[in-house]
């Protein structure tokens, strides 16, 4: 072949040997020749230094950073060009979108890299908030807030012909949460961050989270949340640090013998603190095969069969909590919650172990500092096996003595309890764990052993508390309980709010508060102001900025209280009242685009978004919509604020109840919002698909917000705490963070109903007997018979006769 002469690239002359099957460069031999023959080569080559001194030009120092919308649109325009290999001509909305996150990521992965750089040099003691949820929302108006870039970037979208709040809807919310569970990790997260503390996030990396709720034909429909489809920008993949976990097997005296394993591979997110140069790191898990692929299968036509193991391995992670109305979806659970567990004790280890000074320390020797080094928070009994986990890597595979083991432990772990409801306490069957976990049933065998003789030499002779106290349940089948295992093995146990603290004391956990009374304490919930106000109401914000000399409220709400001097200025109030007034009008144009449902921003905004559940009691404030109805129809002229209802949030796909009353919430939507005698005076719009990014929108528009738990039923809440920020007028009961907010405000700006706590109980201890109160009151009655006579269902006449029938027999 004759050779062909080539230029080389940015005018390199260099001529290279072009044939058919290899391209040959003259200096190919010195660039693998020794350093004398490179020097002689290259002549202008510095002086020879040494390698560990060569790689320091490896380093983020020279990187640029977004120091103004010239700079934001440079880099905007090369991951436009350079990582997507798209123009403007071909770019959709989703690549400008991803143009701009991987613009802004660019910002904070040198403090990222920093942080864990600071972590590694001083050894602090880290936190570890283990978590099956972490209800994130968006990640690149969060980024850029907390970064201090918001400003330039939207200038720099506009300059380029985008506008932010079309390129911030092509991020799907990320699928890790449900509740106020998984929004309270979230908000613990950026808390840590801004606070400069070295923490971790632990979860799972759900491949179509819980679900994306659809309404059909008033009924909720769950549909796989594809969050991921797009792939996302947030997320770096970490296979160096992928863990076996092992399920199913037997125990025996020497070990956990013929397991089925399953590899858990760990994807980081960043997470920015606000106005510092802390980005800490949520790690969450993916469940992979060790054996993904089996060819032998495959060439014999079962392709099926070939790709077997990878599906049976990944179900772990694909959604959260799958339904668990059989044991198939019990055990999915169970096997999701160990996963959790498994990987991340390995991983926590592993980085305790393998620390090493960068001033010449040795490796740290044994444990004996772990519980000095690390502090792992249960975010509740999801995460609890995570004790018998770390118990099974000091005893087992550590080697490790048993007292030294279990004073670790402790020393490590704190639990917090998130419910008041004895039903919602988790409980595993014996013989599920027997089967998938048999050595950590033996340890927790073990555990229960040892407390029980504390709980009997502190005791002695009260047989009927030693029985209350074990985590092993006789009735009405032999369970374990997971709340009382994570008290035992933790140091610290919290509850969420006052008076949640105070019930659980004397309570669902009463003869272990007796017992270790030290043990337990409050951390009333709290919420970050960065996302529920600074971020999603940004007009109200700087009202508040304006009159405070600039944002350090928004990392200390206490602040807010010089505010109250001006609650006396027309003019304030007037500017704050505006901007309601533009929130408001902006959601409704937002409901007429995306619900098809046309409202009137001057009415009452009265909203309820959160699970739907009996306990919060979303059937009550349907009762309430159809008496208002019906006052309505009775009374066409009776002088009434007109009013839109507002209720959104999702429900267990296999809580049946809880489903049945998303389809009362719509027939009844229905009927109110066609009828003619009502016109705009009432109207009701459930809020499909109720996430963190619609909670953005109605948060800063509500005028009223509800919060009606039965008290002593709801730890804590914090959408409470989020409509205050934003404005809103909360009604509710003495449930919950509602108490500690009223003693906050006072009683003249929060509307209380209901009963207190002793009133609940002394009724329940008389006999509670609802059909008495149906039958006493007309205007309940009335509204009961509708709903169960089908006035909203004609079609379906009996279809919401078991809602009837549990108010007037059952409800509590």
């Amino acid at each position: 072949m004759t050779p062909v002469k080539r230029t080389g690239l940015a005018g390199d002359s260099l001529t290279r040997l072009c044939t058919t099957d290899r391209a040959i460069s003259p200096l190919s031999h010195v660039v693998s020749a020794s350093p004398e023959l490179r020097r002689r080569h290259f002549p202008t080559m510095a002086t020879p230094q040494s390698p560990s001194y060569r790689k320091k030009q490896i380093s983020m120092r020279n990187i640029p950073q977004l120091e103004n919308v010239a700079a934001v649109k440079a880099s905007f325009n090369r991951h436009l060009h350079q990582t997507l290999v798209k123009d403007r001509h071909v770019a959709t909305h989703n690549d400008f979108y991803k143009s701009t996150a991987f613009t802004v990521r660019d910002q904070l992965v040198g403090k990222w890299v920093r942080t864990q750089q600071h972590y590694y040099d001083r050894d602090p003691k880290r936190v570890y908030y283990m978590s099956m949820e972490f209800l994130m929302g968006r990640s690149l108006t969060n980024a850029m807030v907390n970064l201090g870039v918001d400003s330039e970037v939207e200038e720099a979208l506009y300059e380029l012909g985008l506008e932010l709040e079309d390129l911030q809807e092509e991020e799907d919310d990320a699928g890790l949460g449900n509740g106020g569970l998984g929004r309270l990790a979230a908000c613990f997260l950026d808390s840590m961050a801004t606070l400069s503390l070295p923490a971790y996030g632990y979860g799972l990396r759900y491949e179509y989270g819980i679900f994306s709720q659809t309404v059909v034909d008033g009924h909720q429909v769950e549909r796989p949340d594809e969050w991921l489809r797009f792939g996302t920008c947030w997320e770096l993949s970490r296979p160096e640090y992928q863990v076996p976990i092992h399920f199913y097997g037997r125990a025996e005296m020497d070990g956990w013998k013929d397991t089925q394993v399953v590899m858990a591979m760990p994807y980081d997110y960043p997470i920015p603190g606000y106005g510092n140069s802390t980005v800490n790191t949520m790690r969450l898990w993916s469940a992979k095969s060790p054996n993904s692929f089996d060819l032998s299968y495959f060439n014999h036509g079962n392709y099926i069969r070939a790709v077997l193991d990878r599906n049976l391995a990944e179900n772990i992670t694909r959604v959260l909590y799958p339904n668990d109305n059989k044991m198939e979806g019990k055990e999915l659970r169970l096997k999701q919650e160990y996963f959790l567990c498994s990987a991340t004790l390995q991983d926590i280890v592993r980085r305790f172990k393998t620390f090493r000074s960068r001033m010449g320390g040795k490796a740290r020797a044994g444990f004996k500092d772990f519980s000095k080094k690390v502090a792992i928070q249960l975010n509740d009994t999801h995460p609890a096996l995570a004790i018998a986990e770390l118990m099974h890597i000091l005893v087992d595979l550590e080697k490790l003595g048993w007292e030294e083991a279990w004073a670790v432990c402790t020393g490590t772990f704190a639990y917090t309890n998130h419910t008041l409801l004895p039903e919602a306490l988790e409980r595993w069957p014996i013989s599920m764990i027997e089967r998938v976990l048999p050595r950590h049933l033996q340890i927790i065998y073990e555990i229960n052993a040892r407390h029980l003789k504390e709980v009997e030499a502190r005791f002695p002779g009260e047989v009927a508390r030693i029985g209350r106290m074990s985590i092993v349940e006789e009735f009405p089948e032999k369970r374990l309980n997971m709340a009382y295992l994570a008290i035992i093995g933790s140091h610290a146990v919290n509850g969420v709010a006052a008076i949640h603290s105070a019930i659980i004391k004397r309570s669902i956990f009463k003869d272990f508060y007796e017992m270790t009374p030290d043990k337990f304490q409050n951390k009333t919930n709290g919420i970050t102001p960065r996302r529920w106000l600074r971020l999603c109401n940004p007009s109200l914000a700087d009202i508040i900025s304006n009159e405070l000399g600039g944002e350090a409220w928004v990392k200390d709400l206490f602040l807010l209280k010089k505010l109250l001097p001006l609650a006396s200025s027309d003019a304030f109030k007037q500017r704050v009242f505006q901007v309601k007034k533009e929130n408001k009008k902006s959601f409704a144009e937002y409901l007429e685009k995306t619900h098809g449902v046309k409202v009137n921003p001057e009415s009452l905004f009265d909203v309820q978004v959160k699970r739907i559940h009996e306990y919060k009691r979303q059937l009550m404030n349907v009762l309430h919509i159809i008496t208002f109805y019906n006052r309505l129809k009775a009374n066409p002229d009776l002088p009434v604020v007109p009013r839109t209802i507002l209720i959104g949030g999702k429900a267990a796909p296999g809580y049946h109840a809880a489903k049945m009353i998303i389809k009362l919430i719509n027939s009844v939507a229905d009927v109110v919002n066609n009828d003619p005698d009502i016109g705009d005076v009432l109207k009701v719009v459930f809020l499909r698909n109720y996430r963190v990014s619609l909670a953005e929108k109605v948060i800063p528009a509500t005028d009223l917000s509800e919060q009606i738990s039965m008290a002593g039923t709801e730890a804590s809440g914090t959408g409470n705490m989020k409509f205050m920020a934003n404005g809103a007028l909360t009604i509710g009961t003495l449930d919950g963070a509602n108490v500690e907010m009223r003693d906050e405000v006072g009683d003249k700006n929060i509307f209380i109903f209901g009963m207190t706590v002793p009133e609940v109980e002394k009724l329940k201890a008389e006999g509670y007997n609802p059909r008495q109160y149906y039958e006493s009151n007309p205007e309940l009655k009335k509204a009961i018979d509708q709903i169960h006579e089908g006035f909203f269902c004609p079609e379906e006449p009996a279809l919401f006769h078991g809602l009837t029938d549990h108010l007037l027999s059952h409800d509590t």
